[in-house]
């Protein structure tokens, strides 16, 4: 064994003893770090695999104050009742043993997709070290992981549909849109170009596979609890996103005009759809999924109709590595300037966390990174597009 070897095995010792010594004190000590978002998904998984309503906010209150979270008002999942799907296993486990699973998945697929975008969208297979950095390094990405929000997940989706449209795995790509449509209202510009690109090109089994994982994730639940459709349309009737206040162009268009006239959060929504039908016009000749999904996440993000939370923030994430991989490919000083205002932008994010803003102060963050994007592209097209050399690795 080599001396770079034997000092590697010895790191990753060392660092196995403190992981090791760390998870037990987490584990012994439910004050350090109590649960925050993450005890909605258990609680719900909790209340389904019994047989109960995870939409139930009387009998999520009482689970989620036994399970750490210091609240009077139960946390409510009010994702569609497929999710349940990807959190039941959190209920197999106590509430403590269950945050900390949900953490180290959440951290694997942020490492993965950091890890795949950056070689998806054409970085050096030997600076991938990038990638990781920008997923690891971005706010949203620490204020999904603190509070065990589900955000990473979607990303995921995202990225294994990247990989696998470009395997040529139709069905796979569609299967991997189920993970993305747990908020499907963030990301409604891609449905809508699949379903174009399937018109366009016949890619008729995207839309197949996403169709028939998304039928079984849906069906599976009611194994448990034969109601739980009945109970999240219920749910989402008594209780309906026209009253969270969330940090998007229309609540910010009904704070202006009348919170009472809920309509106004979706005439976004009209332009994100007219922007996509003026842009599938200028580009369905050469539509590459690589080049399009970080823009159809950004644009369906900055136009949705509600939630686009801080913590939802990490499917800006493709749009950002975009950017950086055309600055590390060609250099010029006009990237340089739009890669260090990704850079003024996280810090922008970091100031407002520790001024404990609410959420309602990020909602120019999305807008300024489509400014950046928009601004990044339209320098990087002067320069020839860098293939994707290492997404075989």
């Amino acid at each position: 064994m080599s001396l770079r070897q034997l000092l590697t095995a010895v790191a990753l010792v060392v660092v196995g003893a403190v992981l090791v010594g760390q998870v037990r004190k987490l584990l012994a000590d439910p004050t350090i770090w109590p649960p925050d978002d993450f005890i909605e998904y258990w609680a719900a998984a909790k209340l389904t695999l019994d047989g109960r309503n995870p939409y139930d906010a009387e009998q999520l209150l009482p689970l989620q104050q036994a399970g750490g979270r210091d609240t009077d008002q139960a946390v409510m999942m009010w994702n569609p009742p497929w999710t349940l799907a990807a959190v039941l296993p959190l209920g197999l486990f106590p509430a403590r043993e269950a945050q900390l699973l949900w953490l180290a998945v959440n951290m694997v697929a942020v490492g993965f997709c950091g890890d795949r975008l950056w070689l998806l969208l054409g970085g050096r297979p030997d600076r991938r070290w990038l990638g990781w950095a920008i997923a690891f390094a971005a706010l949203p990405t620490a204020f999904a992981l603190q509070a065990g929000q589900i955000g990473p997940l979607l990303l995921l989706g995202a990225v294994l549909f990247l990989e696998c449209e470009r395997r040529g795995w139709q069905y796979a790509a569609g299967a991997a849109t189920v993970l993305l449509a747990i908020k499907p209202h963030l990301a409604y510009l891609v449905w809508v170009a699949i379903l174009f690109d399937a018109f366009a090109r016949g890619r008729w089994r995207v839309l197949v596979g996403g169709a028939a994982v998304g039928l079984v994730c849906s069906v599976f639940p009611l194994a448990f609890a034969p109601e739980v459709w009945h109970q999240y349309l219920d749910a989402m009737k008594n209780r309906p996103p026209e009253e969270w206040v969330s940090p998007t162009i229309g609540t910010m268009l009904r704070l202006q005009f009348g919170e009472d006239r809920f309509g106004l959060q979706f005439i976004p929504v009209l332009a994100g759809l007219a922007w996509f039908a003026w842009h599938w016009r200028t580009r369905r000749g050469e539509w590459e999924w690589r080049e399009q999904l970080p823009l159809l996440l950004l644009v369906s993000f900055v136009t949705a109709p509600y939630g686009a939370w801080p913590f939802d923030m990490v499917l800006l994430l493709p749009a950002a590595t975009a950017l950086v991989v055309a600055w590390d490919a060609q250099r010029p000083a006009a990237l340089r300037w739009v890669v260090a205002g990704l850079v003024a932008v996280n810090l922008g994010c970091l100031a407002l966390n520790l001024a404990k803003a609410s959420s309602l102060e990020f909602r120019w963050v999305a807008p300024a990174v489509l400014l950046l994007y928009a601004m990044g592209t339209r320098r990087a097209s002067h320069s020839p597009s860098p293939a994707p050399a290492g997404v075989a690795a």
